[in-house]
């Protein structure tokens, strides 16, 4: 019992030698909160940087310090996978900031937040067995980002954020068509002919010059035959052939014109 006693008083005085984080804030200047928020991001904490660069904002709330810290609030949101939050803050800056010399890194977080991309900076390039093809995602986010990428882009066509962002609006426009394809496979398993040649012939006519156009033409060719409307075969195979003359589709394929084996008229 004495030893338990003399452990808690020691307990007691160790816990009073221990500094009050919040005590100490009181007295730091606006340059030790960034130092801190700063450190704190750059060692992946990013809950910590994101109360600290607040805690900054609401103690400092003018100059560039403070700026800087909104801007950075939203790079740790999205950096801690929370995208809602981190286009909330990227645009609270733009609209308090529009004229900032680094607006355009706000528009950037936004494609990057909506891109819902957890790959990397160039991670999307690359194709792993785990990673979800962006294209059997719902497109609502994939246009969303675009449509942030598209901004920044427009409004500043010479930012260093500009090309990576032009990148990824033309993965996007393909993830985009290629969720027509899956729909246009899907109704195809499902014998559906005419939803599949209908998804598929959208797919062509709204991203023409993607790498979904390939495979959109196939299924077009495909179900065209099936549906027995053999002259908008041969015209998509026709088109298929011009544009993608060595496809590995078009081993799938009779020549055009070729009747199936067991007709003798048409």
């Amino acid at each position: 019992m004495r030893c338990f006693a003399l452990l808690l008083m020691f307990g007691l005085s160790a816990c009073n030698l221990l500094p009050d984080r919040q005590t100490d804030q009181e007295d730091w200047s606006a340059n030790k909160f960034y130092s801190e928020a700063k450190e704190k991001l750059n060692e992946g904490n990013y809950t910590a940087a994101i109360k600290l660069y607040e805690s900054l904002e609401a103690r400092y709330p003018y100059g560039r310090i403070a700026q800087q810290a909104q801007l950075e609030t939203a790079y740790a949101h999205y950096k801690n996978e929370e995208p809602a939050s981190a286009i909330a803050a990227a645009d609270r800056f733009i609209k308090l900031h529009p004229n900032h010399d680094n607006v355009d890194y706000a528009y950037y977080i936004k494609g990057l937040a909506s891109f819902n991309d957890n790959w990397g900076m160039m991670g999307f390039l690359l194709k792993g067995p785990f990673k979800q093809d962006m294209s059997e995602r719902d497109s609502k986010a994939s246009r969303e980002s675009f449509e942030n990428f598209k901004e920044l882009v427009m409004r500043f066509p010479e930012s260093k954020y500009a090309a990576d962002a032009r990148q990824r609006m033309a993965y996007l426009i393909n993830a985009v068509a290629m969720g027509e394809i899956h729909v246009a496979r899907y109704y195809m398993k499902r014998k559906a002919y005419i939803a599949a040649a209908n998804r598929a012939q959208n797919a062509v006519k709204e991203y023409p010059r993607t790498p979904a156009s390939e495979e959109a033409l196939y299924i077009m060719v495909k179900a065209y035959e099936e549906l027995e409307l053999y002259d908008l075969r041969d015209d998509a195979e026709r088109v298929m052939r011009l544009n993608f003359p060595d496809s590995h589709f078009l081993n799938e394929l009779p020549e055009i014109g070729a009747k199936p084996w067991w007709q003798f008229w048409r």
